[in-house]
């Protein structure tokens, strides 16, 4: 099914960007953060940014109208002057959305759509749809963090969305960074963030590398649209399921419920491997505690062989890189890194 999914044109500079707000309102109550973060896109990429009309009504009126967030998300997919698609900003309820979307619009109008956190809902509408997106970074918490952006995600969106090139293996040599400026203060937006030493990527669990089509999100989010229509066990057979959680720092016993979930459901023995973002922290004893819960799971409770790879760069970590859902990439056992083994776009 992964395999089928139709893959977007490739973006070039000149091209048209439209924002949506699926969730929270962030652009009308950090009008100046949103501000920025289109001009970090325009600057560095080249790319003409809009608001769809209701992605700056107040954050109450957002969050009163999941159907006018589903109707900004699809005229940006019918206009044909719209090449890619950004999320404002994640949030809590973008499954509220789901009474209002016209799966086909989606599918004859294939384009990119990026974000990252409770966007994870409208990529997998975009998988429904049959049509591939990108987790990535949103207008506001991505595109729009303090002092610019760093070389590692920038590289991630030039290679994934202005290249039909194999997108390969990315390696973070620059750090991450955990806490954000305070977001209220125009002052800070163009200071230079503090990096702290990324913890190396390793694997925990099995003994011989696997390839897979990339399919995953948050954690917490993947659990609001189980035994929805945008469900389908069928999507993880012989994927790479990739994995992250949020800023509310779910415990590692939430972590541990949720993979039970997908032994029970027999996802977990389908899958070829599993791809773990890193945890917004820098508590070791908490990392480590959530990777334990996975470990306990998969090679304790369930005696899988199966490749975990842990302290990846993408969804709440900064900087981040894009997953393309769908594409097919390599978990390497003995170098501890990932690859995606396509191109991104066409």
């Amino acid at each position: 099914m992964l395999k089928n999914l139709k893959v977007p044109n490739m973006l070039c500079k000149g091209g048209n960007a439209a924002i949506v707000a699926s969730s929270w309102g962030g652009p009308s109550v950090f009008p100046h953060k949103a501000e920025y973060g289109i001009k970090m896109i325009e600057e560095n990429f080249g790319l003409n940014v809009k608001m769809m009309p209701f992605a700056t009504a107040s954050a109450d009126d957002i969050a009163a109208n999941p159907k006018k967030r589903a109707e900004d998300l699809m005229a940006a997919f019918k206009d044909d002057s719209v090449d890619v698609i950004i999320s404002a900003i994640g949030g809590t309820d973008s499954i509220r959305m789901l009474p209002y979307i016209d799966f086909d619009v989606i599918t004859n109008n294939p384009k990119p759509y990026i974000g990252y956190s409770d966007s994870t809902i409208t990529h997998f509408m975009c998988l429904k749809a049959g049509v591939r997106s990108y987790y990535g970074p949103s207008l506001m918490a991505g595109f729009a963090e303090n002092g610019g952006l760093f070389d590692f995600m920038k590289n991630s969106v030039e290679k994934t969305l202005f290249s039909n090139e194999v997108i390969g293996c990315l390696e973070n040599t620059e750090g991450f960074v955990i806490k954000q400026h305070k977001w209220g203060s125009r002052v800070l937006l163009d200071q230079k963030r503090s990096l702290l030493p990324a913890r190396k990527q390793k694997v925990i669990n099995g003994s011989l590398n696997a390839k897979g089509r990339l399919i995953g999100g948050c954690m917490e989010v993947l659990e609001f649209m189980k035994d929805t229509v945008l469900w389908d066990k069928a999507y993880f057979k012989d994927a790479i399921l990739f994995l992250e959680t949020s800023e509310d720092s779910p415990t590692a016993d939430f972590v541990k419920y949720w993979m039970r979930n997908y032994a029970a459901s027999g996802i977990l023995k389908d899958l070829a491997g599993i791809i773990v973002g890193r945890p917004q922290s820098d508590d070791d004893e908490y990392i480590d505690e959530q990777y334990n819960a996975i470990l306990q799971v998969v090679r304790d409770e369930e005696g899988l062989d199966l490749p975990v790879l842990v302290n990846c760069n993408f969804g709440h970590t900064d900087p981040q890189m894009l997953l393309p859902y769908g594409a097919l990439a390599e978990i390497d056992i003995e170098t501890a890194t990932f690859s995606i083994l396509e191109s991104g776009v066409k």
